[in-house]
C-alpha cells in the first residue's frame, strides 16, 4: 500500500489529508483503517507516535459523513486519559473533517459546564471526553449515550494507569450493544486483555510493533550518577541535566524534560530558566488555560524546554520534538517508552537521555528487561564537579562553638613527649626513694566538722536582729536582742526551788 488513495476513504477526507502534507500511511493506519471502514471491532496495539490518533479519527469521519445528530445524544464517543491528548484529538478532527459538515465537542476539565451544555444540546456528531468529565454531565441528566455508533478508547493503559477502568467500564455498559468499538493502546496488561475480550466483539487485532518497544530511529543513552551527598542530590541531577542539554548545542532545538513529581516539574522549570535555558512546566495541577498557553508555545517554537509529568507522556503529537530528557528513572516501564516516543516521530531522528541514581537502579533494570535492549552508558558531563563535591567533604567542618581540629605541629608533639618523659622520671625516682612519710596530721573527722560548724556560726549573720555574731558572747543568748528575761538566766536548780 503505497498512499491513502487506496483505502476507500472519502474524497473529501482524501483532500484534507493532502493539504495536511501527509501521503502514506503508517502500518497501523493501514491496517486499522479498512478494517474500521468495514464496520469491525478494532484492537491496535503499536508504539507511541505510530499515527494511531489518525487510525480512529480518518475512518469515523468517513462512516459520519452520512446521518444527523441529535440533541443530547453524540453519534460517536473517544474517551482519552488526559485533557492534553483529548484537546490533541479534537484538532486532529477539526483537521481532516474541514471539508465536511460535521460537529464535535469536547468534555474536559477546567472548562465551563454551561458552554459544554450549549454543544450537547444543539446535537454533536463527535464527543472527545474524559471519563470523569463525562460520567459528571451524565449524571447531571445533560447528555445520553444510546446513540453512540462507534466508541474509541485511546490510550487505554494510561487509563489503567490513572484509574480509569472502572469508569470505562461503566461507560461501555452505558453505550449500545450494537456499537463498534475501536480499542488502541501501546502495551496489554492483563487487565486491558480482561476489558477486550469483555466488549469487544471478535475484533481485528492489529499489531504493527512489539509491545512496549521503542523505536529504533531513537538514540537512546543513559548516565549513571551517584550524589557527593544525600542532600545534593537534587542540585546535582538538575547540574547535569543542564549539562546535557547545553552539550547538545544546536542540535536540541526543542526538548521535553520528564519528572516523577510536580514538585520536581516546577524546581526543574526555574533552575532552567536561571541558567539562561528557556523552559516552563506542565502538570496537572495548573489551570487548564495555562496548561494550554504553555503546550501552543512550545508547539509554535516559542518555547524550548517544556519540563512535564507523565501527564504529557501519552499521545501529544509535537512531531519536531528533537530530544527527551528523563530527569527521573519512570516508575513504571512502560512510561518510559511513553516518554521516549514524544521524539523521533514520523520518520525522524530523535534522542533521549536518562538520568539514572543508585536508588533508580531497580526500576532501570525493569526497564532494560521490558524494552529487551541495553541502554548505552554515556559519561557524566560533570563527573570532574562531582568529583570536586567528594573533594570538599573530606575536609574538617566547622561545629558551632568549637574550633576545627588541627593536627599537633612537630613543636608540640615533641613537648609532649618530654613532659610524658619527665613524668616518667619523676614516678621512677620517687619508686627510688625510702618511704619517709610525714606523720599524719589530718584531725578526726568528727573533730573537724565540729570547727568547721564553729566558724561558720561565727561568721553568719544573725538574721533576728541584723547584727553579726561577732558582738556577741558565746554564752550571749542569740535571738532576744539586748534584753533577756531573768527566768533564762536561771540554773535548773534555782528554777527547780522557785
Amino acid at each position: 500500500m503505497t498512499n491513502f488513495s487506496d483505502l476507500n476513504l472519502n474524497p473529501k477526507i482524501l483532500t484534507a489529508i493532502e493539504e495536511a502534507g501527509y501521503k502514506t500511511p503508517t502500518p497501523i493506519q493501514a491496517g486499522a483503517i479498512p478494517a474500521a471502514i468495514d464496520g469491525k471491532d478494532v484492537l491496535g496495539i503499536a508504539q507511541t507516535g505510530t499515527g494511531k490518533t489518525a487510525s480512529f479519527t480518518l475512518p469515523m469521519i468517513h462512516m459520519l459523513a452520512r446521518g444527523r445528530a441529535r440533541a443530547r445524544m453524540p453519534r460517536s464517543l473517544v474517551l482519552c486519559p488526559t485533557r492534553e491528548l483529548a484537546a490533541q484529538v479534537a484538532e486532529n478532527f477539526d483537521t481532516y473533517s474541514k471539508n465536511l459538515k460535521l460537529t464535535k465537542a469536547l468534555l474536559i476539565g477546567g472548562v465551563s459546564f454551561k458552554e459544554q451544555d450549549q454543544l450537547i444540546d444543539k446535537g454533536v456528531d463527535v464527543l472527545i471526553a474524559t471519563p470523569g468529565r463525562l460520567l459528571d454531565h451524565f449524571e447531571r441528566g445533560k447528555l445520553l449515550l444510546t446513540g453512540v455508533q462507534i466508541m474509541v478508547v485511546d490510550e487505554a493503559d494510561r487509563m489503567l494507569d490513572m484509574g480509569f477502568i472502572p469508569d470505562i467500564e461503566r461507560i461501555f455498559n452505558l453505550t449500545p450493544f450494537t456499537r463498534q468499538t475501536l480499542f488502541f493502546s501501546a502495551t496489554m496488561a492483563p487487565e486491558i486483555e480482561r476489558i477486550t475480550n469483555t466488549f469487544l466483539s471478535n475484533p481485528t487485532r492489529i499489531e504493527v510493533a512489539r509491545q512496549a518497544t521503542a523505536s529504533e530511529n531513537i538514540e537512546q543513552g543513559v548516565v549513571m550518577f551517584k550524589a557527593s551527598r544525600r542532600d545534593r542530590e537534587g542540585t546535582e541531577k538538575r547540574k547535569i541535566l543542564r549539562a546535557l542539554i547545553q552539550g547538545e548545542g544546536d542540535k536540541c532545538t526543542n526538548a521535553i524534560v520528564f519528572c516523577n513529581r510536580k514538585v520536581d516539574v516546577d524546581i526543574c522549570a526555574k533552575s532552567l530558566n536561571k541558567y539562561g535555558v528557556q523552559a516552563a512546566p506542565i502538570h496537572g495541577d495548573l489551570d487548564q488555560s495555562q496548561r494550554t498557553q504553555t503546550l501552543d508555545e512550545f508547539r509554535a517554537g516559542k518555547l524550548r524546554v517544556l519540563v512535564a509529568s507523565d501527564v504529557a507522556a501519552r499521545g501529544l503529537d509535537v512531531p519536531s520534538v528533537s530530544h527527551v530528557f528523563n530527569f527521573d528513572v519512570p516508575s513504571h516501564a512502560e512510561d518510559y517508552v511513553h516518554r521516549i516516543g514524544r521524539t523521533g516521530r514520523a520518520g525522524r531522528d530523535g534522542k533521549t537521555v536518562m538520568i539514572c541514581a543508585p536508588r533508580d537502579e531497580k526500576n532501570f533494570e525493569a526497564i532494560e528487561a521490558l524494552i529487551q535492549k541495553e541502554i548505552p552508558r554515556i559519561e557524566n558531563p560533570v563527573q570532574q564537579d562531582a568529583a570536586e563535591f567528594e573533594e570538599k567533604d573530606t575536609k574538617p567542618k566547622r561545629t558551632r562553638g568549637r574550633k576545627p581540629h588541627q593536627p599537633a605541629s612537630a613543636d608540640a608533639e615533641d613537648s609532649k613527649a618530654s613532659s610524658k618523659a619527665s613524668t616518667r622520671a619523676s614516678d621512677a625516682l620517687d619508686a627510688k626513694t625510702p618511704d619517709t612519710k610525714k606523720p599524719d596530721t589530718k584531725k578526726p573527722e568528727r573533730e573537724e566538722r565540729t570547727e568547721r560548724a564553729e566558724r561558720n556560726e561565727r561568721s553568719e549573720p544573725n538574721r533576728g536582729n541584723g547584727r553579726s555574731n561577732k558582738s556577741h558572747d558565746r554564752n550571749t543568748v542569740v535571738g532576744m536582742g539586748d534584753h533577756m528575761p531573768s527566768f533564762i538566766a536561771l540554773s535548773f536548780d534555782e528554777r527547780r526551788a522557785s
